[in-house]
């Protein structure tokens, strides 16, 4: 009986090795997601695009140089205690090898910042987060990449700015936000700005999830402001649409942010869109030459993501494909310098994010003009960026009206230096050298 079972056990420990040196050929994802809840709609599209390029790349390339990419995806609902609690779960095979953690919310970039940190695992935070990671001597492992929303609020005045002939002196500008820490992010740089053109600027705070804004419309109206810049996340964007038509506000003196800017805040609207304007730093589309590939690779295998194959060349769709392409770049950057055909840990991914350059040629080589500026990062810059381009809802589709806008670097920039050094300080951090590190 026990010389037949011995067999037996030793090929189970056989196949026991056989998958974990399988495991190690891979390179894995964290996905802390989420696609319930009240902003479910939302990370539907961007998780979905986001997974979709995983699939791509192995389909269309069997992986990077060879080493197939594979991921586990743990929902959040966008609440920061289960954003941890996804991350605490991910996190032991995330320290074999791990590609970028993309969480999409403020709430959990900061709870996870320090965590992250002391893992030595790369927290991506592309157009949220904390934005005082610009400063890498601070932040080592956190990218708040692409732009932030400093940045994205100071080229939203550059860009009303132009539109007004280059004088905002007087002029009245309301910013109405998600009172959240996404919400709040921004507001030393209107502050900033609104001292440097001479404007004056109007807070008005709606509270989570921001689906009664009565009160701060009729505010609105009575302050009758020449421009209203809106951070909305979810259903509060489209509720903010309808009723700035309820009041008579004209749509086309309505910027939001990026996170304001899909089909997911507009089509829901209907004809109280039209004319409604967002920044953005991807367009919209599935005629752009990667999108296309995708549709035809992934989902012509039947591999892909999303059941509703209309979400394909969305706003947060696209966002998704450009953070998972960033993140396949980084691949490629810390193999290239740790050995090809090898899984990358967390504190080499680290050293490719660090010292990314995603060129114009690079993006038209895949396919992915426009689904990111270019992008060059370093120690002392984790964003790499700063621009963003600004597009306007026609009643059907998003069409850019600008070109690529870059933020005051000169006054924006600074503020993170300031932010992140008084940061260091009360965490006892010695920051490092960045002129050591290029």
């Amino acid at each position: 009986m026990f010389a037949y079972r011995k067999p037996l056990l030793m090929t189970a420990a056989a196949f026991a090795m056989l998958s974990q040196v399988a495991a190690a050929e891979e390179q894995f994802f964290p996905i802390v997601s989420y696609r319930v809840g009240p902003y479910g709609a939302n990370g539907q599209s961007f998780y979905g695009g986001f997974v979709d390029y995983l699939n791509y790349v192995n389909l269309k390339d069997g992986g990077i140089n060879g080493v197939k990419l594979a991921w586990e995806e743990c929902e959040t609902e966008y609440n920061n205690a289960k954003g941890v609690e996804c991350y605490e779960r991910l996190k032991a095979k995330a320290k074999v090898s791990t590609g970028p953690l993309h969480v999409m919310s403020t709430g959990i970039s900061y709870a996870l910042i320090d965590k992250t940190a002391e893992d030595k695992l790369p927290l991506a935070m592309m157009g949220y987060g904390r934005t005082d990671a610009v400063d890498g001597s601070v932040f080592p492992y956190a990218f708040p990449l692409v732009t932030t929303y400093q940045m994205q609020a100071s080229a939203i005045i550059k860009f009303i700015k132009d539109k007004e002939k280059g004088n905002l002196d007087g002029k009245k500008i309301v910013f109405l936000y998600h009172d959240s820490a996404y919400g709040k992010e921004p507001i030393v740089a209107l502050q900033e700005e609104a001292k440097l053109n001479k404007f004056a600027l109007t807070l008005i705070p709606v509270a989570h999830p921001g689906n009664e804004q009565s009160a701060q419309w009729l505010q609105i109206r009575q302050e009758n402001p020449d421009y209203v810049v809106f951070w909305g996340w979810g259903v509060m964007n489209q509720t903010a649409i309808k009723a700035a038509q309820k009041v008579g506000f004209a749509r086309d003196k309505m910027i939001g942010s990026w996170w304001a800017g899909s089909e997911e805040d507009t089509v829901p609207a209907g004809d109280a869109a039209k004319g409604y304007m967002a920044a953005t730093w991807n367009v919209a589309g599935s005629d752009v030459p990667l999108i296309a590939d995708i549709k035809k690779v992934v989902y012509g295998a039947g591999k892909g993501n999303l059941q509703d194959q209309a979400k394909l060349g969305t706003i947060l769709y696209n966002r998704g494909v450009s953070a998972a392409v960033l993140s396949v770049e980084a691949l490629r950057g810390a193999q290239e310098k740790y050995g090809k055909g090898k899984p990358v840990n967390g504190e080499q991914v680290r050293w490719a994010m660090e010292n990314l350059n995603i060129t114009d040629a690079r993006l038209k080589e895949i396919g992915a003009t426009d689904l990111l500026p270019p992008i060059k990062t370093s120690c002392a810059d984790h964003e790499g960026s700063g621009m963003v381009k600004i597009q306007q809802w026609d009643g059907a589709k998003w069409v850019p009206v600008s070109g690529w806008i870059e933020g005051n670097k000169g006054l924006i920039h600074p503020l993170f230096k300031a932010s992140a050094q008084q940061y260091a300080k009360e965490k006892g951090i010695t920051p490092k050298d960045c002129a050591k590190e290029s």
